[in-house]
């Protein structure tokens, strides 16, 4: 994948208010929501950040807009190309649309229907390819060769980080009394962003990473001091699945977030329909980790602080969603 320069330099906040600029008039600045039941149950003031509700389905617009607005135009028109396990096929192939632009997604052949129907409909060209991120990668990397497309990064880029870390700004600015953030983590992208932003406007505010036990692939590199490739992964939780950090994103959490925290299949699975009847929020496995951590007790926020749980995205079908709720 990619390499980190030499110089490694942080995301700044000028990139991170940048980016907000260049993304205002094409994604939803969600709202922060207070959920009175949550609040109730955890014994501290909660807030949902609930990304499910941007276009695409989740956050990644945020990032992959951001980078295809400053590709240079002729390179842009010529085209974009993704791999993805689906929430960042939908957001390239919505930014692509956007611009006017072809857009081809390399996307695994277990992909969820919902996921590709998504990518279809946003008029993306779909690929299929292998099981793994390396299969998706390295095709998308062929047929960008072939045909002169841009690849447009899923995380380990500063521009897409930028662009997630959106995400961070908004609640800074929604909420002053902000005592915990809790993010989602999978290869990085939304985790850095929302860690750098929130920390260079609220650096008193504890940021904490949730990952799931079987994808945890940031907490490890986080305990080996460099990014680590797991030789395996097991969980529901696809948007989490990535087999390993990226390193800019690594460097980003390694720097700001306070702790990383792991769930269960299973707690993530009690989470969903906690979110549905009682906050109204119907979110992908992924979406929901953040608020298993806080249900099931992972961390211990202050007694009277305020938490903000990021949901990251909603992007699940109606089959997989009931298959769920009976396993809740």
């Amino acid at each position: 994948m990619s390499s980190l320069p030499r110089s490694t330099t942080l995301v700044s906040l000028r990139e991170f208010r940048d980016a907000a600029s260049t993304i205002r008039d094409v994604t939803v600045r969600t709202p922060l929501l207070p959920s009175d039941a949550l609040s109730q149950q955890c014994g501290v003031r909660v807030w949902l950040k609930p990304e499910n509700l941007q276009r695409g389905g989740a956050f990644k617009l945020r990032g992959a807009y951001n980078y295809v607005a400053t590709l240079p135009g002729a390179k842009r028109e010529r085209g974009v190309i993704a791999p993805s396990s689906g929430n960042h096929a939908q957001a390239v192939a919505l930014s692509a649309k956007l611009f006017g632009v072809p857009a081809t997604v390399v996307m695994p052949v277990t992909v969820t229907p919902a996921k590709r129907a998504g990518a279809e409909r946003l008029g993306a060209k779909v690929e299929l390819a292998g099981t793994t991120t390396q299969h998706r990668y390295e095709r998308a990397l062929e047929l960008a060769a072939r045909d002169g497309l841009t690849l447009v990064p899923p995380y380990d880029d500063a521009t897409i980080i930028a662009g997630q870390g959106t995400v961070g700004l908004e609640i800074a600015d929604d909420l002053d009394a902000l005592g915990t953030v809790l993010v989602p983590v999978g290869g990085g992208g939304l985790s850095a962003g929302v860690c750098a932003a929130i920390k260079l406007l609220r650096p008193k505010a504890r940021v904490i990473g949730v990952e799931p036990e079987g994808a945890c692939g940031m907490t490890q590199s986080l305990r080996q001091g460099e990014p680590v490739r797991l030789d395996r992964l097991d969980t529901i939780a696809d948007g989490l699945a990535a087999p390993f950090a990226g390193r800019r994103n690594f460097h980003h959490v390694r720097a700001f977030v306070d702790e990383m925290v792991l769930v269960t299949d299973a707690e993530i699975t009690a989470a969903i329909p906690v979110l549905m009847e009682r906050c109204k929020i119907v979110p992908e496995p992924a979406g929901a980790a953040a608020v298993a951590a806080l249900l099931c007790g992972k961390i211990t926020p202050a007694r009277g602080s305020t938490t903000v749980a990021v949901v990251s995205g909603g992007n699940v079908d109606r089959a997989r969603l009931a298959e769920l709720l009976r396993q809740s």
